[in-house]
């Protein structure tokens, strides 16, 4: 197990019976995280990149069945937040130093194109990065995003595992999912995915070849967490993943990919109370603290026990920016493009 660690960071290149030896063996995870944190610190440095995130709606049309912003739960309230009041929301998060908003919704046609172009241009204004979180669109549409000026897009894959990726996404398509971030790559945004860690069925081949698919598709940043279920969907009564096996992932995720930007994830600091600064610590540069204002945080529920959600903006961004100063790192000043990025189009 040593020598595929040291292999993993030395040539950042593993099969996937080596990603399933890792990811199985539980007496080398002390070694697995420092070596994530040794790579993270020589490709990305030593700066926390923060994005201001901004759940703009919680209307969903897709019927994923570990969600609970899913369109059959009728126990949610649903929202749509009023473009002005977007805005207003990410003034605020730029007066907190943020350099980065991420806009978030569930998948809906809730806004026109239009609205989101509008959205766009009018927070590029404020001279920061936006990065997109809004689900499957067209080409056509992904293309308009990004002249307004859009500059990276979120779409997680979930799980490679065709089987599973039906059996959890109703009514999908998994190859139009791939679909859309191949066309994302073509339109030049920074590409983010990722995947959930403990779907029922879900086996450790499965999680390793997620793994050498962000790999493949040359991702410039991978989301990592544990699925978390929530009473409102048809997964309520299963088990759940484990943090340990999510850090896990996300710690092998860093020593194949070792300049992109990976974000400690709030699901992981929604099972462990140091979820994120431990992801800190084992591979993760990027946090997305939530700068949604007022009752719009208890309603975008995707999992039960969200973190902060009774908190301010302000308060998180005071207490995220203590607790990574208290581990010797430093908050970026800059928008922090994915140094895979700027490698990727040169």
């Amino acid at each position: 197990m040593q020598k595929l660690i040291q292999k993993a960071e030395k040539n950042h290149i593993l099969n996937q019976e080596e990603i399933k030896s890792l990811l199985e063996n539980s007496s080398i995870d002390d070694e697995l995280f420092n070596a994530a944190d040794r790579v993270r610190e020589k490709y990305v440095g030593n700066e926390v990149h923060l994005r201001a995130l901004i759940e703009f709606s919680n209307t969903c049309k897709q019927h994923c069945k570990y969600c609970g912003l899913r369109l059959e739960n009728k126990k949610l309230d649903r929202y749509n937040i009023d473009e002005e009041i977007i805005f207003k929301f990410v003034e605020k998060a730029v007066s907190y130093g943020y350099k980065t908003v991420v806009l978030q919704s569930g998948e809906s046609n809730s806004y026109s194109t239009e609205q989101i172009i509008n959205i766009i241009r009018k927070i590029k204004s404020l001279n920061i990065s936006i990065t997109l979180s809004i689900g499957e669109k067209t080409f056509k549409e992904y293309e308009e995003y990004k002249k307004a000026g859009a500059d990276r897009y979120l779409l997680r894959i979930e799980t490679t595992d065709k089987d599973l990726y039906k059996k959890m996404h109703p009514e999908m398509d998994f190859e139009n999912r791939l679909n859309c971030l191949y066309n994302l790559k073509k339109l030049n945004y920074e590409v983010g995915t990722g995947c959930l860690v403990g779907l029922p069925n879900q086996s450790l081949e499965s999680l390793s070849n997620d793994i050498l698919f962000f790999k493949e598709l040359d991702a410039d940043m991978i989301g990592i967490g544990p699925f978390i279920p929530n009473p409102n969907t048809p997964l309520k009564n299963e088990t759940g993943g484990s943090f340990n096996l999510a850090l896990k992932v996300m710690a092998v995720t860093r020593l194949l990919l070792p300049d992109i930007n990976i974000p400690a994830t709030t699901a992981m600091e929604t099972l462990n109370s140091n979820g994120r600064i431990i992801a800190l610590k084992s591979g993760a540069n990027v946090v997305m603290p939530n700068a949604t204002e007022g009752i719009y945080r208890k309603k975008y529920e995707i999992y039960p026990g969200k973190i902060c959600v009774n908190d301010t903006p302000e308060k998180c961004s005071i207490c995220i920016n203590s607790k990574i100063i208290q581990i010797g790192r430093t908050i970026s000043q800059s928008h922090g493009i994915s140094n895979h990025f700027i490698n990727r189009i040169k």
